[in-house]
């Protein structure tokens, strides 16, 4: 095939364009939709919406409740709601008798899909390469690749636009001592992102070892339990964390999940923020209790005959090194930290549940590298409206979904402040009110100064507040 001609850039500058759609940007996308004055396009490398088919286990279900879809939270009239979804399927009904208020991952990607697939301005199978700030035309140059049904580049295209929204979202983690043996085509090391597309080859493991202590790590470690015959399950469960700890599901844990939280963090000092972030690890990287009580369930039954289990689950526990036993097996060499004791681990099969870090960005926006405003640590600032602070000389504004946890906290990843974040974009962006904030979301009030003075909304004058003494001494 002929190396592909640009073709020529779209004349008048879009508002807003969406780099990446994922539930993120599907959400600003469907909150975008009805305000009519925005031009607005997304654009996505994947010829189609899935959202982590690898760990759509049966029966696993999200962790939040089915209104932190990605609309209702910002706006419950939408069309683009779960029940709205549900209505257009017929299924309201026996959704209703289900009872459900967390509904299974197959489920919530069935209803994105739809949702995807009859929003306009969506362009899938394109790849944004560059994005760039053209100081003469006072716009941001956005150059993408159009891909054919292989993926393969189709045709080159640029378009002009005020704003862009970064919805990258993440890339699966593997740890360096597991490095070179996870591309290692004769020794099964997986991600648990890619899970159910290797399942059948890891159940036909004779020993399979899984290494990660959340929600993920849980799953997997409990499909493969059911999956193994009683007495010769073969499985081993590690974790460096000192215990597989449950999730923080507190009704007040969860207001570090509400814009009141969020905005408390923000104010934060830098070296506070990095504190707090991995300290807070219970909040989202625990194990959902009902897996925790399936877990113990499925083991349990298997004592009733007599015996135990041969699954051997061990927190506090980490890989120094490993490494290949002749082709076809893999050799861990682990450490227990509380003990200071060391051993090694032979296995036929390793899942990584090790979770996801924010993908770089330096590639794809080194072109406005020289305007991006860094911390102490080279990480791009980001303002409280969720713009990465640029010099003053730009006059868009970019914006970023799921790449602020160090400026806005653990509740970035969050589905459940996904239709909030994007009411807050949205709001900025237009200068107006389209979609209303509410002025307190926690029961809790965070730091001793209360409810915090924010900025007004568009269009509105700040109210008086109460104010709280800080005592000295």
């Amino acid at each position: 095939m002929s190396a592909p001609h640009p073709a020529p850039p779209t004349e008048a500058p879009r508002d807003l364009v969406g780099i990446g759609i994922g539930p993120f940007n599907l959400s600003l996308a469907a909150l975008a939709h009805p305000l009519t004055e925005l031009d607005t396009a997304f654009y996505e490398q994947s010829p189609a919406f899935h959202w982590h088919p690898g760990l759509l286990i049966d029966g696993a279900t999200l962790q939040v409740p089915f209104l932190a879809d990605l609309v209702t939270l910002a706006d419950p009239t939408s069309n683009w709601t779960f029940l709205n979804y549900l209505k257009t399927r017929e299924r309201l009904f026996p959704f209703y008798f289900a009872e459900r208020f967390h509904i299974q991952r197959t489920e919530y990607d069935a209803y994105c899909r739809w949702v995807s697939e009859n929003l306009p301005g969506l362009h899938f199978s394109h790849q944004v390469d560059a994005v760039r700030w053209n100081p003469e035309r006072t716009l941001f140059e956005v150059d993408f690749t159009q891909l054919d049904t292989d993926g393969e580049a189709e045709a080159l295209g640029r378009t002009y636009t005020k704003n862009i929204a970064l919805g990258v979202g993440t890339a699966p983690y593997v740890p360096e001592p597991l490095k070179p043996l996870a591309d290692a085509p004769t020794v099964p090391v997986i991600h648990s992102a890619d899970y159910l597309t290797h399942r059948a080859r890891l159940l036909a493991a004779d020993h399979i070892t899984v290494i990660g202590s959340g929600q993920s790590g849980a799953e997997i470690f409990l499909d493969l339990l059911r999956n193994r015959p009683a007495g010769h399950e073969k499985l081993h469960w590690l974790a460096r964390t000192e215990a597989f700890a449950p999730m923080e599901y507190s009704k007040l844990g969860l207001e570090h999940f509400t814009p009141d939280y969020t905005h408390y963090f923000h104010g934060l000092p830098e070296a506070e923020r990095d504190r707090l972030v991995p300290a807070q690890w219970q909040l989202h990287k625990g194990i959902d209790a009902d897996t925790i009580a399936a877990l113990h369930d499925e083991l349990y039954q298997r004592t009733l005959h007599g015996g135990w289990p041969d699954a051997t689950l061990t927190p506090g526990v980490s890989v120094r090194t490993a490494g290949r036993v002749a082709t076809t097996k893999i050799e861990l060499h682990l450490e227990h930290r509380g003990q200071g004791t060391r051993s090694r681990l032979t296995t036929d099969a390793v899942v990584l549940a090790t979770g996801y870090k924010e993908r770089p960005l330096g590639q794809l926006l080194a072109g406005l590298d020289p305007y991006i405003r860094r911390d102490s640590a080279e990480r791009p600032r980001i303002d409280e409206q969720f713009r990465l602070v640029l010099d003053p000389s730009v006059q868009g504004s970019v914006y970023v979904q799921n790449a602020e946890r160090h400026t806005h906290g653990v509740g970035a990843p969050d589905l459940g402040l996904a239709a909030w974040r994007s009411a807050t974009i949205l709001n900025t962006l237009t200068g107006k009110d389209p979609y209303p904030q509410p002025q307190r979301t926690a029961f809790t009030t965070f730091g001793l100064t209360g409810h915090e003075s924010r900025a007004p909304r568009p269009g509105h004058q700040a109210g008086e507040r109460g104010t709280m003494v800080k005592l000295q001494g």
